[in-house]
């Protein structure tokens, strides 16, 4: 749907409006273990690795170890920045709910490219959103 909108003053406006609908980090959250370093504003970022519904051809009683490819991780996370917060709306899109695997393997530069966030954001942006992307794929090589 982005592509779609035109010019970068649109996708703008639809990336603020996509960072208020946010969910809203909890003032506890917002500590030094997780704060994003690299960001030009003020980014926090939470993971909750989370079991996937046990399938059919696991355990009948469903309680093995989880591996890697039977958890998803789920992040929240917040800017004091309305454009960085529409910037994480879309790392959210991108990885909220994927196992560690696909996190991993998920070619973030193409999705950029392709949204034409490249050609559209300051250096400082683009190293605070490489920064955050870093931090995702981190948590996600802890989760395997």
């Amino acid at each position: 749907e982005f592509e779609f909108l035109g010019d970068w003053d649109d996708q703008c406006d639809f990336l603020i409006d996509l960072g208020f609908e946010l969910p809203k980090l909890p003032e506890t959250a917002k500590t030094a273990e997780n704060f994003v370093h690299g960001c030009q504003s003020n980014v926090w970022l939470v993971a909750e690795v989370k079991p996937n519904e046990p399938s059919d051809s696991g355990s009948e009683s469903g309680v093995e170890p989880a591996s890697n490819e039977e958890v998803s991780i789920e992040f929240i996370a917040n800017s004091d920045a309305v454009i960085v917060n529409g910037l994480i709306a879309v790392l959210m899109i991108v990885f909220n709910g994927r196992t560690p695997r696909e996190i991993l393997a998920t070619d973030v530069q193409a999705v950029f490219t392709k949204l034409g966030l490249e050609r559209h954001l300051s250096p400082q942006r683009r190293n605070g959103l490489y920064g955050m992307v870093e931090r995702i794929r981190q948590i996600a090589a802890q989760a395997t």
